[in-house]
């Protein structure tokens, strides 16, 4: 992790760091993501089936 200097704020380290990551602030590369994440099935679950928390 590089050292920061005391006068740069923390939301600029946060940009840098990002830019430095690669992340891109356009709009279509937003809605692009947003839509992989939406159309995204979710994963099985594991105890799938069961009642959980229920005794008999």
């Amino acid at each position: 992790m590089k050292k920061h200097k005391p006068s740069e704020s923390q939301s600029e380290r946060f940009k840098v760091a990002a830019k430095d990551l690669g992340c891109d602030e356009s709009e279509e590369a937003f809605n692009a993501n947003l839509k992989k994440v939406a159309n995204a099935k979710p994963e099985p679950r594991k105890d799938q089936g069961k009642e959980s928390g229920t005794k008999k």
